[in-house]
């Protein structure tokens, strides 16, 4: 029986020895790869975790930090029209409490200290839309840059309106350049308003300006950078052109052709919430991932 076990030991050992000296060899080797896979997932997992509860996470105003706050916030109003088919109301509804919205938002940003606040209100692709919606679309713009116009002066907010323009009826342009008139001499908070907007047709109406400029000898070609491209683009009206976030509501994925050039380095936050249900808790979320975010711009840090 002794010899037996004393058998089974040395052939244990055999084994074991070669094991043994092959784990220790590769150990080193293999010891961070299976380190980073680990961290890997579980980064993964957050990640998932950070999306599940997306729409979710109630903020503390206290919680936020002022001074990393987003000096330009991009918002895309989407999903007015599902709001309204949800609540069993007509769209002009949906598209008025959206509007609402749209102020109470502005509003909260501005007291957070946020300088510029941009909506992309109505796209160039959105004169696709019904006739009878454009039209009263146009009309709600033209009431809603009315009836604000004692809250714009009375918080000294400058407003600004960007776009193409060509389409737009002949009494709104006149209600918009009187109110940026008016509102110009303000400097500490700014509210732009994209109407009849498209990214393409913004970096399009730049590269014109630059050509017509380069025409009469204003400019040449060692002239044009970024810097040069920026100051033509239609947000060139604001000392924060590039928006620090972008929030786009209603669970869509996708900038739309809204600020292409604009948007390079800008964090984005989607929310699953349709716009007029969009509140204060939602846009503390936002502004609460945006702070979590570590923002390299290219660069390693």
């Amino acid at each position: 029986m002794f010899s037996l076990i004393s058998s089974l030991l040395s052939l244990l050992f055999l084994i074991l020895i070669p094991c043994l000296i092959t784990f220790y060899k590769w150990f080193p080797v293999f010891l961070p790869k299976l380190l980073g896979l680990i961290k890997f997932k579980a980064a993964r997992d957050d990640h998932e975790n950070e999306k599940r509860d997306e729409g979710t996470c109630v903020v503390r105003e206290e919680e936020l930090q002022r001074e990393l706050m987003p000096r330009h916030v991009a918002l895309i109003l989407d999903g007015n029209r599902r709001w309204a088919k949800q609540h069993g109301v007509l769209t002009e509804q949906g598209h008025q409490a959206g509007a609402i919205r749209f102020i109470e938002i502005a509003e909260l940003c501005f007291e957070l200290g946020i300088h510029t606040v941009s909506a992309f209100a109505f796209s160039t692709g959105n004169w696709g839309r019904d006739e009878d919606e454009v039209k009263w679309l146009m009309s709600l713009f033209q009431h809603q840059l009315k009836s604000n116009i004692q809250y714009f002066h009375r918080n000294e907010i400058r407003v600004s309106v960007i776009g193409n323009q060509t389409n737009i009826p002949e009494p709104i342009l006149q209600r918009i350049h009187e109110i940026e008139e008016t509102t110009k001499g303000y400097k500490n908070k700014h509210l732009i308003m994209a109407i009849d907007y498209s990214g393409r047709f913004d970096i399009m109406h730049a590269c014109k300006s630059l050509v017509k400029k380069s025409e009469k000898g204003l400019i040449r070609e060692q002239d044009v950078d970024e810097a040069l491209i920026e100051r033509e683009l239609l947000t060139n009206c604001t000392d924060f052109p590039s928006p620090d976030l972008m929030i786009r509501t209603s669970g869509e994925q996708r900038i739309s052709n809204f600020f292409l050039w604009q948007l390079a380095y800008t964090e984005l936050f989607f929310s699953p919430v349709l716009w007029p249900d969009f509140d204060k808790d939602k846009l503390l979320e936002a502004l609460a991932s945006y702070q979590r975010r570590e923002r390299r711009f290219g660069c390693r840090i």
